[in-house]
């Protein structure tokens, strides 16, 4: 059976509103294609290396555990950026993202460093963007989600698509996540790849073509999931 690596970054700190979900729907994908999936749990960086990794997935936390995060994601920046830029697909998740860029500001003016991974910024503020989110995409279509989240998130690359319903990125642009060669970034909680098949089936096949594993068809279809992000897109749209 043809195998793929997961490497769950801080599972143990960053897993607000469910997100070991993300992990359990790739898995799950994965093996209705007879594809084996290895996920490496990884708490503590020194050492490390990303060489066998073929996914890497970075979940939110609080602001307390995101900087502790950060700090021992510090230690593999270089090569984190290195695996980024190869194509490496990776799923960011709220606080994860955030710390992708440049700095994070708190809501009293204090400055964060980030990883600098990409050229961004985001500043918090007290009040928070909240609620159920309907997103159209040209990559994926339309994603569904949940969003809680102070930080308003500003950068110049690619995005997952244009806010129908709820905030994004921030309270102005209409403009939700990042989206650079395989990585995504989302506030998106909920969470985000059980609801969104696409997404899911975006990262795995990315990850097969780079290990040249065959990324063929499921037994069974998607209607189940097609149906369930349908009621939530006609309540959301019909309160508008």
């Amino acid at each position: 059976m043809s195998s793929i690596n997961i490497y769950h970054f801080m599972p143990d700190k960053l897993n607000l509103y469910g997100d070991i979900g993300n992990i359990i729907a790739l898995t799950k994908r994965a093996k209705w294609r007879g594809i084996d999936v290895k996920v490496t749990d990884v708490k503590e960086t020194t050492g490390l290396s990303l060489s066998e990794a073929d996914i890497l997935f970075i979940g939110g936390g609080s602001d307390r555990e995101q900087a502790i995060a950060t700090q021992e994601l510090f230690r593999i920046k270089d090569d984190f950026k290195a695996a980024i830029e190869d194509g490496v697909p990776a799923l960011t998740i709220c606080g994860g993202y955030q710390f992708l860029g440049e700095k994070y500001v708190t809501p009293d003016g204090q400055s964060l460093p980030g990883l600098n991974i990409l050229d961004f910024y985001t500043e918090s503020k007290k009040d928070r963007l909240t609620g159920n989110i309907v997103i159209e995409s040209e990559t994926f279509g339309q994603i569904v989600g949940f969003e809680n989240h102070g930080g308003r998130t500003y950068h110049p690359y690619g995005t997952l698509g244009n806010v129908i319903s709820g905030y994004g990125n921030n309270d102005t642009d209409k403009k939700e996540g990042l989206h650079y060669k395989n990585l995504l970034g989302t506030y998106l909680h909920g969470p985000i790849l059980p609801k969104n098949h696409e997404i899911t089936d975006y990262l795995l096949k990315a990850a097969c073509e780079r290990k040249n594993i065959e990324f063929g068809s499921m037994d069974g279809d998607n209607i189940v999931e097609e149906n369930a992000k349908k009621v939530i897109i006609d309540r959301l749209l019909a309160e508008k």
